[in-house]
């Protein structure tokens, strides 16, 4: 019948994009009939095997889903390889990913067998993340406008699994079909997501200070990070600066040489930005994230919020607003 391996870093979407697809696979079958299902760190991919081995009874067809699949290792999907040089044409076997990177060779006998491969994962460019909101409305019958989708996208951020319990909120709401507005998804948002580590670092390269601040809040409480997390992620980004200082680097793969990464766009734009912060710009950046680390660990009796906009909103000010 069919192969389906389904991955995704947010486990939400995940167990929602595989219940979907096993209800689709059923149709208008009888489940208890037709799903043998695998979750948990009990089951062993043998058993997994010997049920997509075994032949439909009462049915068309069996569907085998098995939940978790990354957290065994190459050697461990060996007997499930094995199956896919040669699947059962009465069994629809589904893989879900998650518990631990997924093996390569498992990903590869997918392919090899004709399967279907999903990553459930949201893109992460702001125009494509809207378009990814629009899109999963649609599949709960809610049409969006274009606001809509764009504000729904940025009070989330990164908790998109919040998405599924939004849209049927919409929908029991304002009933299959109907043309939903900013506005009239506004109350049900609820509190903002947590954000990239990226825009975060962009905000403050930028110099605006109070988008910084804005989403440092969000990756704080609604990404639910705590101050010395925030702190290792800005260590690690003037760290990477800190590494061109001295070396002369002209291009990006100078820079990416020197910070020991590849070239491609992470170089070229920590070369932009140790240029325009200068050596001494580095220098002090690395040094007001010293004091502020020893502030969060007890040398001052600000609370380690404060500790940390004080921190983002001088390091914001280091090369000037563009």
């Amino acid at each position: 019948m069919g192969v389906f391996l389904l991955t995704g870093e947010d486990e939400s979407i995940l167990r929602s994009k595989a219940h979907d697809l096993v209800h689709q696979l059923i149709g208008d079958g009888d489940r208890s009939l037709m799903v043998d299902e695998f979750d948990g760190d009990e089951y062993e991919v043998r058993t997994v095997v010997d049920a997509a081995q075994t032949m439909a009874f009462l049915t068309d067809k069996r569907i085998v889903v098995a939940r978790g699949v990354g957290r065994f290792n190459a050697d461990d999907v060996a007997p499930l390889i094995g199956y896919l040089g040669n699947p059962l044409d009465s069994t629809d076997l589904v893989l879900v990913a998650g518990g631990g990177r997924l093996a390569k060779k498992l990903t590869d006998a997918v392919a090899g067998a004709g399967g279907h491969v999903t990553n459930t994962s949201p893109p992460n460019r702001p125009k494509d993340r809207q378009a990814w909101v629009r899109a999963e409305a649609a599949e709960h019958g809610v049409r969006l406008d274009g606001a809509a989708a764009a504000r729904i996208a940025e009070q989330l951020g990164d908790d998109v699994g919040r998405l599924d319990g939004v849209l049927s909120v919409i929908l029991s709401t304002y009933g299959d079909g109907a043309k939903v507005s900013m506005g009239d998804v506004e109350p049900f948002l609820g509190q903002a997501g947590g954000v990239p580590p990226w825009d975060f670092t962009d905000a403050i390269d930028s110099g605006d200070t109070g988008k910084a601040l804005m989403l440092m809040g969000r990756m704080i409480h609604g990404g639910e990070r705590h101050p010395l997390q925030i702190m290792a992620i800005l260590h690690g980004h003037y760290g990477k600066l800190a590494r061109l200082d001295g070396v002369d680097a002209r291009s990006e793969s100078d820079a990416a040489q020197a910070m020991g990464i590849k070239p491609g766009f992470p170089a070229k734009k920590a070369l932009a930005n140790y240029r325009r912060l200068g050596g001494g710009g580095v220098q002090r950046a690395m040094q007001l994230l010293a004091r502020a680390d020893l502030d969060l660990r007890g040398d001052t009796d600000l609370e380690s919020e404060l500790v940390m906009e004080v921190l983002v909103a001088r390091l914001s000010r280091l090369g000037g607003r563009r």
